[in-house]
């Protein structure tokens, strides 16, 4: 069986992992699975009320992932995921998953300076295109620490990690990130 290429898209809220996403997909058509894309399925056909409500559907989607991933690994897939992963809770998974299906991990972790994230976020939650459901206007105090630092920790699993930094959007560097991947995924 062939061994997949698990492309890792992490980093805060705000910091471009689903526009990262997007555009590899763009160029390299493989299957994406975004965390907040199963989370918002969930508040539409379950329901959706408050923050603990919020982070209960967080986790539910967070075990969807993992689901999903186990099968795609499982038949040689190569594809993309995209979180706001933690190390510390997260790296037992993927290196699980990575000794029982050797997979060749790229970490894409993307990053911005602290101020810049956290006025993104601000912006991005009261500009009422976002669900609802994620209950950001209510959580500024809650996420201020965590998006001020500005990046997050890689998974400890091998592979590459590579860094994107989005503090300013006129000067991303999107070819060259797609060019570094092609090399892993020729």
């Amino acid at each position: 069986m062939a061994t997949s290429t698990l492309i890792i898209i992490s980093g805060p809220s705000c910091s471009g992992k689903s526009t990262l996403a997007k555009k590899i997909v763009e160029k390299f058509p493989l299957p994406y699975i975004a965390k907040d894309g199963i989370k918002e399925i969930l508040f539409d056909k379950i329901s959706w009320s408050n923050r603990a409500w919020s982070q209960k559907l967080g986790g539910a989607s967070f075990a969807i992932m993992h689901y999903l991933m186990e099968t795609l690994l499982s038949t040689g897939t190569s594809f993309i995921i995209e979180a706001n992963f933690k190390a510390e809770f997260a790296t037992a998974e993927f290196k699980a998953l990575q000794d029982k299906y050797h997979y060749i991990a790229i970490q894409i972790m993307c990053q911005c300076q602290g101020d810049i994230l956290f006025k993104r976020f601000q912006d991005r939650a009261e500009s009422g295109l976002r669900h609802p459901g994620h209950c950001d206007t209510t959580n500024y105090e809650e996420l201020k620490p965590i998006l001020l630092k500005g990046k997050a920790d890689p998974l400890k699993i091998d592979g590459e990690i590579l860094t994107f930094d989005t503090t300013d959007l006129t000067t991303l560097n999107y070819d060259g990130l797609l060019q570094k991947l092609a090399i892993f995924l020729a």
